[in-house]
């Protein structure tokens, strides 16, 4: 047996002798797999267990051949890229906790090996983790035996554990911009599933030798701790908002006896995910908080991947039972299986129970407490006086989703920033972040309010120590030099100065925030299957249903908001644009039907996708105020009309 084992877990590494596409599939079984493959800017996945929930580490020949050509598509990419063809480029390679992913891995590992990269794979990791890794490592000069030039992941991110799939980039630290996914999406499909291109794949997959397979697989623990290394680093850098080491340590030290001051318990609910090998706990306990692990072995999944609705009883119920013992325990999180989400359960006082926060809530807190933290520091900045003569840039942007609740705006606008969206997409959300600073703004914060995912400069990944790290600054940092706490200062720029107690909870920060009720992308109601496959075609019906309903939806709507106005706002890649009736010009990107009150203040949107992730056409509705039954409401006659539009599209057909 030449089957190698990783030494901290016991998980199957590879077989170094073995080729693990010596039995082929035939183009037949093939091209059965691939046209089931979700192509998106986020990353390939695909179901490659023989079903949803499959644990099993062995796979077909048909993913194994399809994960090849994902890996060859990659290498050849960054072949031609290359700098200089007298250095290889260097891939860290690794994969989150799923049963298949070692799998996987070898097979990419193998490609790249034949294709004459060089490889550091780390086995199991979180996602922030390996892309701090190779933002840090991408940084070192040519040459330099650290240093890494792109990323390979294996993931399916919040998908369920049968699925598995392939996410790239490069050493910026993200996933590859959305003009260059669509290119390697493009090179994937031609040619794919042909018996020749079978052919080549086994061959490649075949010619590494085992000496060269079993030294990469070995390394993989120093691997592990190197890139630990560089996350902490990256992590204590992303959470002071500074770059010089002493002012890391200021800003740290100085959130860290804040925590401890005040006291703060953390349930760190891990259901087997890629964060249970990862810097969650060392990271925390440094921020002066006191850490409870929960289901911290890998693969261990107590319950769905996706961190929503029922996933997050586990967390609930360990943080009451941590708050009976403990009332400093106030906070738990869970993330999804790659470690880049991380959605919020908190201790409510009012309810005398823990409860889980909705993913638009979770991102607006971190919004919250990045931007009154940014105002804070401007605040202090001003007070010690300017440094010279030069004048301020541009003002501060926060950037989301198309998805993102309107609270969003609210927030940022009493905070002194401007709020922009991209269409959904963690690669849209970071391109359009990325433009925002070329052009001299300051963007702290970002991500997508719709899944609760949050990216804090100078990360480009959601990363739920990020979230956390937010919240712990929204709820321990008190006035300083003069200047109001995060808290106190968005209460007093919000107009609601008399809220303010200094023995708040977080449960109270939740409740001064700006007042909607927003459709969960993760309910099933949510979610369309529609058999309409141009959703150019699908938007254009949709319009005719919209503006034959709108006046009665309007009529219904007025005795809230008054009379209302509507536009249609389309959000392809990074820009949005308003459009002058022809719904279709949305194409496959988002379409938002944004309504405003008489006095021109955004009122409510209904919002629709077909997701790059999962084969669903997305809707939501978004309504400012506290009753669920405009959004029921909203949302059921949002559905309505797109049943109707996809009815309409097939009579056509």
């Amino acid at each position: 047996m030449t089957t190698m084992t990783h030494p901290a877990t016991g998980f199957t590494l590879g077989d170094p002798y073995a080729n693990p596409l010596s039995r082929t599939p035939t183009p037949e079984q093939a091209a059965a797999f691939f046209d089931g493959l979700i192509l998106s800017a986020s990353g390939w996945r695909g179901v490659f267990g023989a079903d949803d929930d499959d644990l099993s580490e062995t796979l077909e020949p048909s993913r194994l051949y399809v994960a090849a050509r994902m890996a060859a598509v990659f290498a050849d990419r960054l072949l031609e890229t290359a700098p200089s063809a007298a250095a290889a480029p260097v891939v860290a390679l690794g994969m989150d906790s799923r049963p298949s992913g070692p799998a996987i891995a070898e097979v990419a590992l193998r490609v790249f090996l034949a294709k004459g990269l060089r490889v550091r794979c780390a086995f199991i990791l979180a996602a922030p983790e390996i892309m701090a890794w190779a933002r840090r490592s991408g940084a070192l000069p040519v040459g330099h035996p650290d240093r890494i030039d792109a990323f390979c992941y294996v993931s399916a991110s919040h998908n369920p554990p049968g699925h598995n799939g392939l996410k790239f980039g490069l050493a910026d630290g993200g996933v590859l911009p959305a003009p260059e996914a669509g290119l390697l999406t493009s090179r994937l499909r031609d040619g794919a599933c042909t018996a020749a291109d079978i052919g080549a794949m086994a061959a490649l997959c075949g010619s590494p030798s085992p000496k060269a397979v079993a030294a990469a697989l070995s390394a993989c623990t120093l691997e592990k701790r190197k890139a630990v290394s560089d996350y902490s680093l990256f992590m204590r850098e992303t959470a002071a908002d500074e770059g010089a080491l002493d002012a890391q340590e200021r800003e740290l030290d100085a959130l860290a006896d804040a925590v401890r001051a005040r006291g703060c318990g953390i349930v760190a609910e891990m259901n087997g995910s890629a964060r249970s090998l990862s810097i969650d706990p060392d990271f925390l306990s440094a921020l002066g908080a006191t850490v409870r692990s929960v289901n911290d072995r890998p693969r261990a999944f107590a319950h769905r991947i996706v961190p929503e609705g029922a996933s997050l009883d586990d967390c609930r119920r360990e943080l009451e039972a941590a708050h009976a013992a403990d009332p400093a325990f106030t906070l738990g999180y869970v993330p999804d299986c790659d470690g880049d989400r991380g959605n919020i359960v908190i201790w409510d006082d009012a309810a005398g129970a823990a409860r889980p926060l909705e993913a638009q809530e979770t991102y607006a807190l971190a919004l919250l407490s990045e931007l009154a933290v940014g105002e804070r520091h401007r605040l202090l900045a001003a007070a010690r006086g300017p440094r010279d003569g030069s004048s301020p840039g541009p003002g501060p942007v926060a950037v989301g989703n198309d998805a993102t609740s309107l609270r969003a705006d609210a927030i940022a606008l009493a905070l002194g920033a401007e709020f922009r969206r991209a269409e959904t997409g963690e690669a849209n959300v970071v391109g359009l972040a990325r433009r925002l600073r070329g052009e001299g703004h300051t963007v702290r914060i970002l991500g997508e309010g719709s899944n609760g995912g949050v990216i804090t400069h100078p990360a480009a990944v959601r990363d739920p120590l990020n979230t956390v790290t937010a919240l712990l600054k929204l709820l321990c940092l008190r006035d300083s030099g003069g200047v109001a706490g995060p808290w106190k200062l968005w209460l007093e720029r919000s107009g609601q100065a008399d809220r303010y107690r200094e023995d708040f909870s977080l449960a109270d920060v939740v409740a001064s925030l700006p007042a909607f009720v927003t459709t969960s992308v993760f309910e099933d109601r949510a979610a369309l299957r529609v058999a309409t496959r141009d959703h150019a075609a699908l938007k254009a019906a949709y319009e005719a249903a919209f503006l034959r309903g709108w006046p009665d939806l309007a009529r219904r709507l007025e005795p809230r908001y008054g009379i209302l106005s509507w536009k249609a706002v389309a959000s392809v890649g990074m820009v949005e644009t308003e459009l002058e009736g022809d719904f279709a010009a949305s194409g496959s990107g988002g379409l938002k039907i944004l309504m405003s009150d008489p006095g021109g203040s955004p009122a409510a949107f209904l919002w629709m996708r077909g997701s790059g992730t999962e084969p669903v056409f997305r809707v939501m509705a978004d309504a400012r105020g506290a009753d669920p039954a405009v959004e029921r409401l909203l949302l059921e006659t949002h559905a309505a009309w797109v049943r109707e539009a996809d009815a309409s599209c097939a009579r056509a057909h």
